[in-house]
């Protein structure tokens, strides 16, 4: 408890990417009389082997009033417009889920409802046809959108790729310069009374009090989930991926592409993150049906340049701590879930739970209502990613091997059956306003892995048919022109710079 008028002392457990954006984010927004120390010790890893992201660092850059040439400059960033899956729905089918809208409501009806009734008729291209963002991430084109949310040409979104060990140091810098105060050491010691924690002790003997602790300390969830026993929740049956290894390899001759790939494997799937300097891979897979060795060898195969480091391995599980803040603990990244990256959510995950954070601050106390809302916000979070993800899995016709068999024929959360039941019915999508993964992205993944409704808005078949396929026709042209207008992007990563 703080004194009135004395600012909060807030003490970041973990450095890495989840401790530093934590302590940018707390330091670039709150009050300047709170206090931001982290703790960290060079002796531990962090996981980082390369980041794709999603439009929101964008916002949370922008907030913190962050350069964007800057920070691309230092992390070897380039830029994203969406993320290709290939082979998910079943062997040799691919598609881009992009960072935006395809076309634009007509009627107050969504888009794809109309583009649902005429490609029935056979009369349709792709729907990535009636989106900027897949017709420029196919061409490798880039420019930033424009500022008209309505005109389908330039409504897209975008993120960056980039290498996640030069992020972390990229915002220690940016803390440590507006006041935040970072100490050396391993911590050996945690001292609490109840479900509060009052100190922490480092290695050398120094105690760190506190009034709020962020648990950033990674997988090990030191103070969440060591010290206060917060019990883990286990979805390992929804995602029984468990394992990872990761190598970077040297850059292929070529315009970089503007997306992440992610190709299913016999075992998982496997990453593609193309940088400036060099690109990121690995093979998330399931131990219980591929083996390390196996997992490596497949990864070096598929290789597009020479491999620039031994193969890392990492071992996690798909789950989340039953409340990401407890007592006087908030737990942000791995500390307090998992969910492996097929649609690069960890740091937005990161992110969400800053703002969440932000939001529910405590001014000296705190006070359950401020658990509580924080709490309801990060399990809907995570509940709807969660879906999001095992939907790539279910959602197929592969039956190659043990894993996809599985995968294709489990019981899924009551949550996700509920959204594939009302999208298979009426081309619904469930609506939320808020959290990530809103209409367009459950449209894209539905549609690009065959999961096709029986019918579609009626309201969609009030336009003649001949006219609207013309007005379709012509704004797939004026998509396809404007994209051809962009620069490479290649070009667009040399005029940023």
């Amino acid at each position: 408890m703080t004194e009135e008028g004395q600012g909060v002392r807030v003490v970041v457990v973990g450095g890495g990417t989840a401790g530093w954006m934590t302590a940018a984010g707390l330091v670039g927004l709150l009050p300047a009389a709170c206090t931001v120390t982290l703790v960290e010790s060079e002796s531990i890893g962090i996981v980082g082997v390369g980041e794709a992201t999603l439009p929101h660092l964008r916002l949370y850059l922008e907030r913190l009033g962050i350069d964007e040439a800057a920070f691309m400059a230092a992390t070897e960033a380039t830029y994203k417009l969406g993320i290709e899956f290939c082979d998910f729905g079943a062997l040799g089918d691919r598609y881009i889920h992009p960072f935006g809208t395809y076309g634009r409501p007509l009627g107050g009806v969504a888009f794809h409802h109309y583009w649902l009734r005429r490609a029935a008729a056979g009369a349709m291209p792709p729907i990535g046809a009636f989106s900027a963002g897949v017709t420029a991430a196919e061409q490798r084109r880039f420019e930033r959108p424009g500022s008209d949310p309505n005109d389908p040409t330039t409504s897209f979104g975008y993120a960056y790729q980039f290498d996640a060990t030069r992020f972390a140091p990229f915002m220690r810098d940016w803390s440590e310069a507006r006041g935040a105060t970072r100490i050396e050491g391993r911590i050996v010691a945690v001292e609490r009374e109840g479900d509060t924690v009052r100190a922490v002790t480092l290695d050398d003997g120094q105690r760190i009090e506190g009034d709020l602790f962020i648990d950033c300390s990674g997988f090990r969830s030191l103070l969440l989930g060591d010290a206060l026993g917060e019990p883990w929740e286990d979805w390992s049956h929804w995602l029984p991926c468990d394992r990872a290894v990761a190598v970077p390899c040297a850059s292929p001759a070529g315009v970089i592409e503007p997306y992440t790939r992610a190709t299913a494997m016999p075992g998982g799937w496997r990453w593609r993150i193309p940088l400036r300097h060099r690109v990121g891979n690995g093979y998330v897979y399931a131990s219980g049906h591929v083996s390390d060795d196996e997992a490596a060898a497949a990864l070096l195969a598929g290789l597009d340049g020479e491999a620039l480091a031994d193969p890392r391995f990492l071992r996690f599980r798909a789950g989340r701590r039953r409340r990401s803040w407890a007592g006087n603990v908030v737990a942000v990244g791995l500390a307090s879930g998992f969910l492996e990256p097929l649609e690069s959510t960890s740091i937005y995950l990161v992110q969400a739970a800053i703002t969440a954070l932000i939001e529910h601050f405590p001014d000296g106390r705190v006070a359950e209502v401020d658990r509580d809302g924080f709490n309801a916000a990060i399990d809907a979070e995570y509940d709807r990613i969660r879906d999001f993800l095992i939907l790539h899995y279910h959602a197929t016709t592969r039956d190659d091997s043990p894993f996809w068999n599985h995968v294709r024929t489990m019981t899924i959360p009551t949550t996700l059956a509920d959204k594939l039941a009302l999208w298979r019915g009426s081309a619904q999508v469930s609506k939320y306003s808020h959290g990530l993964f809103l209409e367009p992205s459950w449209v894209a993944v539905y549609l690009g892995q065959g999961v096709l409704p029986e019918g579609w808005d009626p309201r969609a078949d009030r336009p003649d048919a001949a006219g609207l396929d013309r007005a379709l026709g012509s704004l797939a042209t004026a998509i396809a022109d404007r994209v051809a207008a962009m620069p490479t992007h290649d070009a667009a990563l040399e005029r940023r710079a």
